[in-house]
């Protein structure tokens, strides 16, 4: 039996980049089927979520996140820039975003392909790495794309022609999300069972394999 996982991901969560290579192990090493569930960053869809929250809690994130990349051998740096755009004055989002609807949709786009995961990894290590400035300039996205087996020009003509269809389709992922049992990302649904946070990956781990997950 194939043990299946629903995976609730942003390109604007770090935790959510930290992840990736495992659960590509995970498929590749166990007898396992992950669905990528892209979502939109809680800071588009809550603009003001963050405007009261303590200043603990900005400065707590940038610590834990970068020690969180070295612990797991990888190289992380704050975008440049950033996926949401932020007003820093007021701590909010405004409505107008240049860049996170056009990366979501990709994101679905490839997930209904079989590509999520592939793509996902391109494009999350160009943006978080540190390795790439100006990540939505010239040909960079194309290149992720292009590595990850995808033509970015052919997607994004998808993209523009179905905008509603992959924002009504993101849309049910968050509600799925919620449903799943946590608003954040990475979230991990498996079996009905939440696991949120790439520190939670073990545990999943653990589960599926306590429920009778094989090696392939």
């Amino acid at each position: 039996m194939t043990h299946e996982i629903d995976v609730f991901w942003s390109f604007r969560s770090p935790y959510s980049y930290l992840v990736v290579p495992r659960l590509i192990e995970l498929e590749r090493d166990w007898d396992a089927q992950v669905n990528m569930r892209p979502v939109l960053p809680i800071a588009v869809r809550q603009p003001d979520f963050f405007a009261n929250a303590d200043p603990l809690w900005t400065t707590y994130l940038m610590r834990d996140c970068v020690r969180s990349a070295e612990f797991a051998g990888m190289t992380l740096r704050w975008p440049r820039p950033d996926p949401v755009v932020m007003d820093f004055a007021t701590r909010t989002y405004p409505k107008e975003q240049p860049y996170i609807h056009r990366l979501t949709r990709l994101g679905q786009l490839a997930a209904e392909r079989g590509r999520a995961l592939p793509l996902l990894r391109a494009i999350s290590h160009m943006i978080w790495s540190g390795e790439t400035d100006a990540w939505h300039e010239g040909d960079h996205l194309a290149r992720a794309a292009a590595s990850a087996g995808c033509d970015l020009a052919e997607m994004d003509a998808v993209v523009s022609a179905e905008a509603d269809r992959l924002d009504a389709a993101i849309k049910q992922n968050e509600a799925d999300q919620r449903a799943g049992g946590h608003y954040g990302v990475p979230l991990m649904v498996y079996d009905g069972e939440p696991f949120f946070g790439q520190d939670r990956y073990d545990q999943l781990l653990w589960r599926m394999q306590q429920k009778g997950m094989a090696r392939r």
